[in-house]
């Protein structure tokens, strides 16, 4: 079970690949953190913040997960515009079920 909500059917081969690794990254709580961004926006990004995301594809779970949640400082190469999205994507101010 990939957690998908989105069919890849428009997508192009590029996005189709992209969206299936973000969805089997490794550990589940990371296959929910990209693979719902990407759900949402691998439709929308161009060609440069494909490549960004597909970067932050390839980052470890663990270290990745740290950045997001900041429990570590996100190294400088990773901070792009599409991994600050990604991180705003999941963040909440106030409670999910009120």
């Amino acid at each position: 079970m990939s957690g998908t909500t989105r069919t890849s059917a428009d997508l192009d081969p590029r996005r189709r690949r992209t969206l299936f690794r973000a969805w089997h990254r490794g550990i589940r709580e990371m296959d929910l953190i990209m693979g719902r961004f990407a759900d949402s926006e691998i439709g929308d990004l161009s060609e440069e913040e494909l490549t960004e995301f597909e970067a932050l594809i390839e980052v470890p779970d663990r270290d990745l997960f740290r950045w997001l949640t900041g429990e570590a400082e996100t190294p400088e190469n990773y901070d792009t515009a599409v991994y600050r999205r990604l991180k705003a994507f999941h963040k909440h101010d106030a409670p999910i079920h009120s």
